[in-house]
């Protein structure tokens, strides 16, 4: 674990050193959720997925339904299986 001291200026706004921007990724126009626990400051990089990032992950889970056996006409009913079991547990 890295530690850096931050100044806030009076607008409220921190810098976060190159070297931990450059480690996970952050850069002009990132967006950054900020969690707090106690008095536990966090900060993650939200990292929106492309039109392509979607096309790639639906083509893979419908390879894997594939590999699996499942049909498209199988949908309805996982899904309705799904529901069910969630108003059971509710």
């Amino acid at each position: 674990m890295s530690v850096e001291m931050l100044t806030v200026s009076t607008k409220g706004q921190v810098v976060i050193p190159s070297a931990m921007r450059k480690k996970i990724g952050i850069e002009a126009g990132t967006q950054l959720a900020a969690y707090m626990v106690g008095d536990v400051l966090m900060l993650k990089p939200v990292h929106i997925p492309t039109d392509n990032d979607f096309l790639t992950w639906l083509d893979e889970a419908r390879q894997w339904a594939s590999d699996a056996g499942y049909k498209p006409s199988d949908v309805a009913e996982i899904i309705d299986d799904v529901r069910s079991k969630k108003r059971r547990q509710a």
